[in-house]
């Protein structure tokens, strides 16, 4: 028995042995597959700074979106029978489809600056948005908040023109004529603060509580826009000189991009100026622009946001060399003579198809189109030439085993 017993205890140490080597096994997979579920299954989830690309040049551009610039036609009837003497611009319509935004320009109103009423859907004027100490510029940004409770333009303080230096001569009325109609009185508003420069502006959706979302006097607010699920807003600014410069060279305005909250809260997102307007990813989660050739992605929401510079202009460099040689016509020398005398080391120029980054669009998370063109803004025209589409395939970067 007693040997049995020493047996049957060298047959329970085994097994137990054996178990143990399983549940450590066991617990070794677990490790491993633990560490599989903690990776991202969704792009909004990997950090700007680990995502990959790849890139593909020369792809038929992004099927166009709905053209918001036509005008609400009850709104557009009710300036054509009631208010000829004002020039609808442009209408934007409130997500719910029951507000209506009309851009007009007046009589008394320099361009390209307008004024903003609001209608309801029937076409039916609600009242005026804009006091008369603020003008209205940049007409394509104005818009409603995704839920359609804001309303956001950019206006600066109101140019007024200077007083006649002398009085005009109003004939006297005669005896027994009807007095001259006076003008009508605008509706009163409560004072909010005007810049000398261009700031972006809020108000709820019935056109009150109007107040500026940024107040930096001395930065120009050219360019907006709200994260599709509304907790942001991504912008562009820029300082008065550099606007200036850059529209003595007939070049596109270029900003710093940054991050602006509904509180009025900014983030820099970087200090070198881009002319690409930004965009958001569909999941809200990313901020796209571009310098030059260069792709730059920004966190929007995350507490430790991250960024990444991706480097594309060797890549669209081939692509505009293998573009000249298929579009292209090359035409033929009278001398050749002067050709055979080049010398072989003669530095190739640039393609002319080879241009930056102008604009992006990001409607899919794992798809960024990009066009490159040659663009400038002549006094009397727009030079737009060159204009290719391309595409980044985004993914997560592989994980790297240890």
């Amino acid at each position: 028995m007693p040997q049995r017993s020493t047996k049957t205890t060298k047959e329970s140490q085994q097994a137990l042995s054996v178990f143990l080597c399983v549940l450590v096994f066991a617990a070794g997979c677990k490790t491993v597959i633990d560490r599989q579920n903690v990776t991202p299954r969704v792009l909004r989830d990997v950090p700007a700074r680990n995502l990959a690309y790849r890139l593909s040049p020369d792809v038929s551009p992004p099927s166009s979106e709905i053209d918001d610039f036509d005008k609400f036609a009850a709104v557009a009837n009710d300036f054509s029978t009631k208010r000829k003497d004002e020039i609808l611009l442009r209408t934007v319509v409130s997500p719910d489809g029951r507000r209506v935004l009309a851009l007009y320009g007046t009589a008394d109103e320099p361009r390209p600056t307008f004024r903003i009423d609001l209608y309801n859907s029937d076409g039916q004027f609600l009242r005026n948005l804009i006091p008369p100490e603020l003008s209205c510029v940049f007409p394509e940004t104005v818009m409603w908040s995704p839920d359609g409770n804001f309303i956001n333009f950019i206006a600066h303080r109101r140019v007024l023109p200077s007083p006649s230096p002398t009085p005009l001569d109003v004939p006297e009325p005669e005896p027994g004529a009807s007095p001259a109609p006076s003008p009508s009185i605008g509706p009163l508003f409560p004072s909010v603060a005007s810049f000398s420069t261009e700031q972006i502006y809020i108000c709820n959706r019935d056109g009150y509580d109007l107040k500026p979302l940024t107040s930096r006097e001395g930065l120009i607010y050219f360019y907006f826009v709200w994260a599709p699920d509304g907790h942001a807003m991504a912008a562009l600014a820029c300082k008065e000189d550099e606007w200036n410069a850059r529209e003595r060279q007939f070049k596109l305005p270029a900003g710093r991009p940054r991050l602006i909250a509904p509180d009025g809260s900014e983030r820099l997102l970087d200090d070198a100026l881009t002319d690409a307007l930004p965009v958001w990813s569909p999941d809200a989660s990313k901020i796209a622009t571009s310098f030059e050739t260069d792709v730059a992605i920004y966190d929007a929401s995350a507490k430790t946001p991250t960024q990444a510079r991706l480097p594309l202009g060797d890549q669209l460099l081939t692509a505009s060399v293998a573009y000249d040689q298929k579009t292209t016509v090359r035409k033929a020398t009278d001398n050749s003579n002067a050709n055979a005398n080049q010398t072989a080391s003669s530095a190739p120029s640039v393609p002319a198809s080879f241009n930056p980054i102008v604009r992006l669009d990001w409607r899919r998370p794992e798809t960024l189109y990009f066009q490159t063109a040659y663009v400038r803004l002549m006094p009397n025209e727009t030079i737009n030439t060159f204009q290719r589409w391309h595409v980044l395939n985004i993914s997560a970067q592989a994980a790297v085993l240890k």
